[in-house]
């Protein structure tokens, strides 16, 4: 049998929500179910709003409306990421900027981000690569500094840590992914998380077609109209209901995962020790998920081999981002903030590992394996 890569969990009570939502005739967003996931994520998060969008993809898009980035506006963030991230800052057109990323935690590496500043700088995107979050004391505080709004991209870090706080509650906007690669997931999902009070509002608006829908359904206004810019960025109850239960489930999902990393992590010590691979860094400071378990090769053509070997014994093993800056529309909207040489280093040569809630009965075998194929000679 093949172990895929990823496989989502659904053991809960998915179903039983589902034929609820189907039950009650209504599935159009904004129900029960919709008010249930959004305090979840408020209550255990710690963050004043959440607002469940149709994607994270989605909730970038909002997250930089709602900071006001437009033509010529330039936005910090890092190459080795998602393209949703500067799609988000061209659509309104801005222009995204790149600093290279850390060599220990893979995520933008904010003793750079002062000289990539400008006078065209209005925010800072930084993300937690694989649930590790960044030193965001150091990004809050030169965006104080700077008066630059922070965007905080949490899709792998639902439930991920900096000092004992939640990440996606770190910047003034955060975004949380619930697709189905995620720890959590509902098919494809997200959540626009708000952490300043001046910005709730609007972004209600935003999120229904640029109405005043929300202040209409709780009976604050007569009229229901257009005020703004917006889009349908709101999910459908049949979304919210799956995310709900997945999210009363999130805590253990995140205990098992955390596991299944440990038990990679301690498998791959010896390996480390031979100088074969290069295991990831957690900060003393900072607690992970479970999201992704990755390791570094010595290069590229090493990582090719094993990704090969391990498919030909029905395991499934990953790379992950192509560098923004090295994209074709990454060339055509951006510009590059100094060298990427610790993002083109990692890029060519970060291997993931299936990693997912049931797979642990498979554990001892893959790693035998991955230890297998790194002691054959090249």
């Amino acid at each position: 049998m093949r172990i895929p890569f990823n496989r989502p969990y659904f053991k809960g009570r998915e179903f039983e929500y589902l034929k609820e939502v189907l039950d009650a005739g209504s599935v159009g967003g904004g129900g029960a179910f919709t008010k249930r996931a959004e305090g979840w994520l408020e209550n255990r998060l710690g963050v004043p709003r959440a607002l469940l969008t149709t994607s994270c993809t989605a909730a970038l898009e909002m997250a930089v409306i709602l900071a006001e980035i437009g033509p010529g506006d330039e936005v910090i963030m890092p190459s080795f990421t998602i393209s949703s991230m500067a799609n988000a800052v061209v659509l309104r057109g801005g222009i995204p900027v790149f600093v290279d990323i850390r060599a220990d935690t893979l995520c933008m590496d904010e003793r750079l981000i002062e000289d990539a500043l400008s006078s065209r700088t209005r925010a800072i995107m930084p993300m937690h690569y694989a649930g590790v979050a960044c030193d965001m004391a150091v990004i809050k505080d030169m965006a104080q500094r700077h008066n630059l709004v922070v965007i905080e991209d949490a899709a792998h870090a639902l439930l991920s840590a900096y000092k004992d706080s939640a990440c996606g509650s770190l910047g003034d906007i955060a975004t949380v992914s619930f697709h189905e690669t995620k720890n959590v997931v509902s098919g494809e999902g997200g959540a626009l998380l708000i952490n300043r009070a001046d910005l709730v509002e609007r972004a209600e608006v935003l999120l229904n077609l640029g109405t005043n829908r929300s202040q209409f359904k709780r009976g604050e206004v007569k009229r229901y109209e257009w005020l703004d810019i917006g889009s349908s960025y709101l999910p459908s109850e049949l979304t919210a209901a799956c995310l709900f239960a997945q999210l009363e489930q999130a805590d253990s999902i995140t205990a098992r995962r955390r596991e299944i990393w440990r038990h990679y992590h301690n498998a791959m010590e010896k390996h480390e020790e031979a100088r074969r691979l290069t295991r990831p860094i957690v900060p003393a400071d900072r607690e992970i998920n479970g999201h992704i378990y990755c390791v570094l090769l010595p290069d590229t053509e090493t990582r090719g081999r094993i990704i090969e070997a391990l498919s030909s014994n029905g395991i499934d093993a990953l790379t992950h981002y192509v560098p923004l800056h090295d994209t074709p529309a990454g060339r055509r909207y951006s510009r590059t903030a100094g060298t990427m040489k610790v993002t083109d280093s990692v890029a060519g040569r970060l291997l993931r590992l299936p990693i997912w809630v049931g797979i642990e009965p498979q554990l001892e075998w893959i790693t035998d394996q991955v230890g297998a194929i790194l002691a054959q000679p090249n």
